[in-house]
C-alpha cells in the first residue's frame, strides 16, 4: 500500500512540475501574442511617435598667435539658452516671460537663418551664474529651452591687435546669401558666427573648421532613446601670424592716445612685425551681439574707432614723398649733384605770378638733391616736379606700389590715388595745372596714400633688389608658409642714383636734419624721411598759428624710416593724425619701436 501511494504522489509531482515547465514555456510566447496581437495598435502609433534627428556639431575655431605664440584669439566654454527649433514660432511671447519672470534679456535671431540650426537655437549667450541658477530654478515654466555649452570667442589681449586680429560676430542674412553662394551652408550647421574683420575674416576659411553631427533616435517628448552615430567635428587651424606682440605692444604705448596709424615691417620678407589703427577697440564687444550705445561710441565721427587706418586710411603723403621724387629726377637726369639752387624760401612759378612759400620762412640757402632731401625743402621740389612733370613723376610712384593695392591678407584694402590730367578731367571737367605737378612733388595736392603703402614702398627702397607683397600669415598648423611668399626681382635703379637718395635720408637725423635730435646718441643709423601733411592752403603771406587752429584741421605728421641704414632689419611708416610736425610727433614713435626691434636682434 505504502508502495502504491508513493507512486501516486511522485507521478503527480511529476505532472505538476511538467505543467509548470510548459507554463513557463507558454508565457513569452504570450506576451508576444498580446503585445504583437493584442496591442498592436497602440505600440504601433507610440512607435511612430520615435523619430530620428541629426544634431550638428559645430566645431571649434582655430586660434590665432603672433609669431612666438602669443595668444589673441582664444576659445572659452559658456552656457548658452537655447529653444527648440519646433518652438521658436513663440520666441516673442518666450521674450517676455523670461524677462518679466527671471530678467534675462535674449536676441531674436532673423528666422531666415533658422535652418542652420537643426535642433536647439541659440537665444543668449554667455550666462552668468546668476542666469543660470534663475532659470534653473524656474526651467518648469519653461519647457521648450535647454542650456546648453558652446565655446565662444575670446580675445586675451583686449583693445591690443584688435584690428589686425579682427572679430567674429552672429551670422546674419548677408552671411547666408554668401554661403550659398559660395555652396558652403553646410559648413557652417549648428555654427552661430563667423569672422566679420581682420585676420578673422581673411583667415575664416582655415580658422573655422568642419562641423560634426550626432545622429539620435528620441520619443515624442524629444527624450533621447539612444545615440545611433556620431561623427566628431574638425577644429579650425591655429593660424601665427607675422607681428611680434611684444614689438605690437611696445608700438602702442608709443603712440599713446594720438589718433594714426604704424606699420612695421621686415624688408627682407615683407613679414608685418607690428600694425597699429588707433583708436582702436575691443573684439569681444562683437562676439554676444554689439549693443547700439556701444555700436554708436565706435562709430562716432571723432574717433573712428573701426576705421582701420593702416589699410584704410587715407592721408596726403607730405614730404614723405620726397625721396621717391628725387629718385624719379635722379633716374631722368635731371637735378644731378652738383647741381643746386639757393633757396630764399620763396618760389615763383614760371611765366605766372603764383609764388609758393617754403615751409622754412627764411629759406634754405644752397641746396642741391641731398640736402633738399635732408631739410625737405619745398623750394627745390617745385622746380624739380616742373622739370620732370606729372607723368614721369607718377611713373616713379606707381613703380613703388602707390596708387595701387599692395593685395596684403586683410580685407578693406584702399589703392589711394595718383592724380594726373585723365583723372582731373573725368573728375572736375577741368585742366591740369602746371602748378599741381609743382605741389605733387612735395607730397601735397590730389595724392593720397595709406600707411601700409608708405612703409611698402620704403621697404622696396631699403631693398630693392626685392618684390616681396607685405603679409600677415606666418604658419598654419605650425607649418610655416614660406613657399607661398612670392619674390620677384624688382625693377633696378642706378646704384649712384639710389645712394645719393638714401644719403639724404641718413641726413634726415644727422645734424641740420629734420629730426636730427633723433639721431643723438643712437646706436645705429637710421635713413628716414620726415613729412607734414598740410589740410588747407595758406596764402602767401599767411602765417601758420597751430594753437589757433581746430583739431581736425591741423596738420599730419608722418615719418617713414628704416634701420640699420646700412643693412635694413626693420622699416617702419607713420602718420598721427593733426599731429603738427613729423619730425617731433611721428619720429619719437617710430625710434621707440626701432630701438625695441633692434635691441631684441
Amino acid at each position: 500500500m505504502d508502495n502504491y501511494r508513493f507512486k501516486y504522489i511522485f507521478k503527480k509531482r511529476i505532472q505538476i512540475l511538467f505543467g509548470l515547465l510548459v507554463f513557463l514555456l507558454f508565457i513569452p510566447l504570450i506576451k508576444i501574442f498580446y503585445l504583437q496581437i493584442i496591442q498592436f495598435e497602440r505600440f504601433h502609433a507610440l512607435s511612430k511617435n520615435n523619430s530620428i534627428k541629426i544634431i550638428p556639431i559645430p566645431p571649434k575655431r582655430g586660434l590665432i598667435l603672433d609669431r612666438n605664440n602669443v595668444i589673441l584669439a582664444d576659445n572659452k566654454l559658456v552656457h548658452s539658452l537655447e529653444i527648440e527649433r519646433s518652438s521658436y514660432s513663440n520666441i516673442n511671447e518666450i521674450k517676455n516671460q523670461l524677462k518679466a519672470k527671471l530678467n534675462i534679456d535674449i536676441d531674436i535671431n532673423d528666422k531666415k537663418i533658422n535652418y542652420l540650426y537643426k535642433d536647439t537655437i541659440p537665444i543668449s549667450f554667455n550666462l552668468t551664474d546668476e542666469q543660470i541658477a534663475r532659470f534653473v530654478a524656474h526651467q518648469y515654466s519653461f519647457p521648450t529651452l535647454r542650456i546648453k555649452q558652446r565655446f565662444i570667442r575670446d580675445y586675451p589681449q583686449g583693445e591690443s591687435s584688435a584690428h589686425i586680429v579682427g572679430f567674429i560676430n552672429r551670422i546674419n542674412d548677408e552671411d547666408i546669401i554668401f554661403f550659398n553662394k559660395e555652396n558652403l551652408t553646410s559648413e557652417y550647421l549648428g555654427s552661430t558666427h563667423t569672422g566679420k574683420s581682420g585676420s578673422e575674416k581673411f583667415y575664416e576659411n582655415l580658422i573655422h573648421g568642419k562641423p560634426g553631427f550626432k545622429e539620435i533616435e528620441v520619443d515624442a517628448k524629444q527624450n533621447v532613446i539612444r545615440t545611433l552615430q556620431e561623427k566628431k567635428a574638425i577644429p579650425g587651424k591655429a593660424i601665427n601670424l607675422t607681428i611680434d606682440y611684444k614689438l605690437q605692444k611696445i608700438a602702442e604705448k608709443a603712440f599713446g592716445e594720438k589718433k594714426g596709424a604704424l606699420i612695421a615691417i621686415d624688408p627682407k620678407n615683407a613679414e608685418v612685425l607690428a600694425y597699429v589703427s588707433q583708436p582702436t577697440f575691443n573684439p569681444a564687444l562683437f562676439t554676444d551681439g554689439i549693443s547700439q550705445k556701444a555700436w554708436a561710441k565706435l562709430n562716432e565721427s571723432s574717433s573712428k574707432a573701426m576705421l582701420d587706418r593702416v589699410v584704410s586710411g587715407l592721408y596726403p603723403p607730405g614730404s614723405t614723398l620726397k625721396p621717391f621724387v628725387a629718385l624719379a629726377a635722379l633716374g631722368n637726369n635731371i637735378r644731378k649733384p652738383p647741381f643746386s639752387i639757393f633757396d630764399s624760401g620763396r618760389f615763383k612759378m614760371p611765366n605766372s605770378s603764383k609764388v609758393f612759400r617754403d615751409w622754412k620762412k627764411e629759406g634754405h640757402g644752397t641746396v642741391d638733391i641731398i640736402k633738399a632731401i635732408s631739410v625737405s625743402c619745398d623750394t627745390f621740389f617745385y622746380g624739380l616736379g616742373l622739370e620732370l612733370g606729372i607723368t614721369k613723376l607718377n611713373k616713379i610712384l606707381d613703380d613703388f606700389g602707390f596708387g595701387k593695392k599692395t593685395m596684403i591678407d586683410i580685407h578693406g584694402e584702399k589703392k589711394g590715388l595718383i592724380a594726373n590730367k585723365k583723372w582731373k578731367k573725368e573728375k572736375f571737367d577741368q585742366p591740369w595745372y602746371a602748378g599741381e605737378t609743382a605741389i605733387t612733388a612735395i607730397g601735397q595736392g590730389f595724392t593720397l596714400v595709406t600707411p601700409l603703402q608708405l612703409a611698402n614702398a620704403t621697404a622696396k627702397l631699403a631693398n630693392p633688389s626685392l618684390s616681396i607683397k607685405p603679409h600677415l600669415l606666418l604658419s598654419v598648423d605650425g607649418v610655416k608658409q614660406d613657399k607661398k611668399i612670392k619674390i620677384e626681382k624688382a625693377q633696378s635703379y642706378d646704384d649712384k642714383n639710389l645712394q645719393w637718395v638714401k644719403e639724404g635720408m641718413v641726413n634726415v637725423t644727422k645734424k641740420g636734419g629734420t629730426a636730427a635730435f633723433l639721431g643723438k646718441n643712437s646706436e645705429y643709423q637710421m635713413a628716414s624721411k620726415t613729412g607734414t601733411a598740410q589740410l588747407f592752403g595758406l596764402k602767401i603771406d599767411e602765417e601758420y598759428n597751430e594753437d589757433l587752429l581746430p583739431d581736425n584741421l591741423k596738420d599730419h605728421a608722418l615719418f617713414i624710416s628704416y634701420a640699420p641704414a646700412d643693412k635694413p632689419e626693420i622699416v617702419i611708416a607713420v602718420i598721427v593724425e593733426n599731429g603738427g610736425h613729423g619730425g617731433s610727433v611721428a619720429g619719437p614713435i617710430a625710434k621707440a619701436v626701432m630701438d625695441a626691434y633692434l635691441k631684441e636682434k
